[in-house]
Formats: C-alpha cells, structure tokens, sequence
C-alpha cells in the first residue's frame, strides 16, 4: 500500500511538473522572440542612421556642386568626390541590409554625368534637380528600408522625418533658390519668364519645409526622455532659424531678389543645417543605443528566470526522492541496548522485588515466579 502511495505521488509530482514547465517555456519563448525582434530591428535602425550620416554630406556637396556649375566652373568641387567615395563604402558594407544597391548605382551614375550638362542654366539646373531627386528618393529608402520610419518611439519617430525628409529637402530648396535667384539676373525673355516662376515655387516651397522641419524637431523634444536631446539642438536650432530669416529677405518675394545677401545667407543656412543634421544624427543613435543596452538587460532577466524556474522544478523533483530515500536507509530501533545486555525484549508486568528482580537475567520458562503454586493452592 505505502509503495503504491510512494508511485502516486511521483507521477503526480511529474504531472504537475510538466504542467508548470510548459506554459513557462511557451512564455519564455515568446519573450525571447520578441526581444530578438526587438534588437534586430534596432540594430538595422543604427545602420540606416550611419548610412544618412554619409548622405547628408552628400547633398550639401551637390547643392555646391550646381552652385559652382551655374557660375561656370566645369570641374566638381572635391567636396562632392569625397561624398561619394564615403558613401560608396558605407553602401558596399550596408547596401544588401539596407536594400539600396541599386539606387546608389543609379544615382552615383548620375552624379558622373553632371559635369557634362549642357543646355545654358536650365540644362544645368535641370540635371542637378535629376541628381538631388534620386538623392532624396534614396533617403526614403534607407528610412522605409531600415525600419527608421516606422520607429515606435516618438522622439525617434521625428528626429527620423526631420533628418531624413525635412533636412535634405531644405538644404536641396534653398540652394535651388538661392541659383534660380543667381540665373535671373542675366536671364532675359523666355528663359527669364520661366527662371521667375521656378524661383517663386522654391521660394514657397522653402517656407513649408522649414515649418515642417521646426515642427519635426519640437514634436521630439517635446516627447522624448533624454537629457541631453533639448540642450543639443536649441543652439543649432536657433542658428538655422536666423539664416532662413536672412535668406527670406534676400529672396524678397513679389520684388527682385538681392543675390548678394541671399549668397550670404545661403552659406550660414547650410552651415547651421549641417551643424544641425549631426546633433540630430548623433541623438538619434544614442537612442537607439540605449534601447539596445535596455534589451540586452531584459535578455539577462528572461535568462535568469528561466534558470531559477528550472532550479525550482528540479529542486521539487529531486528533494522529496532524496528525503524519502534517507528514511529507508536509518535503522529501525526499538530502545537502547547496552554492552552485554540481550536485545530480548522483557515481558512488561513482571513482578517487582523481592520477587521478580533475582530473575531478571534467567529466561522466563513460563511465569518465572516460584511462589505461584503455593499461592494457587492457598486460593483452591
């Protein structure tokens, strides 16, 4: 009976055993899968930040690269070969993570045949408006590609839209402005006609990227938790929104514009929007950093857990056998036996002395006490 029992309680303990380790595995499961997700995803949000850290160089080289071309220098400026060679290794080591192989192809194609533009001013604008729209379509894919666009967190959310749409735009828009300003004063007739047109929509079109850009960098700040995001961008912001202010009168709308001080303007905007782009840059993968040293904290605990689950569930198992297993091997005893002394157990109720003590040590044939015949006939 008491080994049936013993059997029971051993398959209950293993059914209740597999009962609890099952829907813990399942939950661990889960959570690892979850936080390896999680990680992955944060750690292809770090190369595309490295790969518009590349670009953004890229873009301002392009806005002197029209610049210069538009004033007569056929050769590009140094700045924009360096821009490429840069990018060209970044895509090489990113490219297949980042799915961006074949637009960096096409573009840096493109940027070849710039120096070849012909077609006066709006052939030279128009192949360079060419080049910076593939650049822009390029940003695009490295944020769509990298997951930065669909980044859960806030501040993430908008430092990735101002760095990777509003900052390119901007900086591709004033230098597009600031040229169209420049080609209107030796334009004459037709091409004069429609250089105006152009210059007015970039004007426009400068206005609303900057809102864009303001607001994008607000909404962060206003909905992040680092310390540091706020103190980071009020200098540079402020830098920024000083040269656009410059730039709006040069452009003086519905009037002539002033090349001169638009020129000016022009290169303290693209100082401040690069100045402004690596502050941005460099919060965002210090985000990012940090989420990925909280997930690889959260891996820990799930590890330790699961350790502590399982030392528990084997503690269970293996204690009740060892305990069990101890009182089979002690000794039955009964009481204590001294040296010499038989292990006979004695009859209780014998008779006390002076009658029953001098036969202690003889065995009990019976009843041991010699006067029971006298008594018994006494009694008869």
């Amino acid at each position: 009976m008491n080994s049936r029992r013993t059997r029971l309680r051993s398959a209950l303990a293993v059914i209740l055993t597999v009962l609890v380790l099952v829907p813990t595995a399942v939950l661990f499961g889960r959570v690892w899968q979850q936080n390896s997700d999680l990680r992955a995803q944060t750690d292809l949000e770090r190369e595309g930040v490295q790969y518009i850290t590349a670009l953004a160089p890229l873009v301002s080289a392009l806005a002197e690269s029209q610049s210069s071309a538009l004033q007569g220098v056929t050769a590009p400026p140094d700045s924009l070969a360096t821009a490429v060679s840069r990018v060209s290794a970044l895509d090489s080591s990113l490219g297949d993570d980042l799915k961006t192989k074949e637009r960096w192809a096409d573009l840096q194609d493109k940027i070849a045949k710039l120096p070849k533009a012909t077609g006066g001013p709006l052939g030279i604008l128009q192949a360079h408006t060419e080049a910076t729209d593939l650049a822009l379509a390029l940003y695009s894919a490295v944020r769509r590609n990298s997951e930065l666009a669909r980044d859960p967190d806030s501040d993430v959310s908008n430092l990735q839209q101002a760095v990777a749409i509003d900052m390119p735009t901007t900086v591709i828009l004033v230098s597009r402005m600031a040229d169209y300003a420049q080609a209107l004063q030796t334009a004459t007739g037709t091409t004069q006609a429609t250089l105006a047109i152009q210059f007015g929509q970039e004007v426009l079109a400068v206005q609303d990227s900057v809102n864009s850009l303001t607001e994008s960098l607000q909404n962060a700040v206003d909905n992040t938790k680092s310390s540091t995001l706020s103190g980071g961008l009020v200098t540079t912001l402020d830098s920024f929104r000083r040269g656009v202010e410059s730039m709006t009168r040069g452009a003086n709308p519905g009037g002539t514009p002033n090349v001169a001080t638009m020129s000016t303007a022009q290169t303290a905007l693209q100082t401040a929007l690069n100045a402004l782009a690596g502050v941005t840059l460099k919060e965002m993968d210090k985000l990012l950093a940090d989420r990925a040293d909280s997930l690889s904290y959260r891996r820990v605990e799930a590890l330790l857990a699961a350790a502590v689950a399982v030392l528990l569930v084997i503690g269970a198992l293996v204690l009740p056998v060892l305990s069990r297993r101890r009182e089979e091997s002690e000794p039955v005893t009964t009481g204590y036996t001294g040296p010499g002394e038989s292990t006979r157990d004695i009859a209780a109720g014998r008779p006390a002395a002076p009658y029953g003590g001098q036969y202690d040590l003889t065995p009990a044939y019976g009843d041991n006490d010699p006067t029971r015949r006298e008594r018994s006939g006494a009694v008869r």
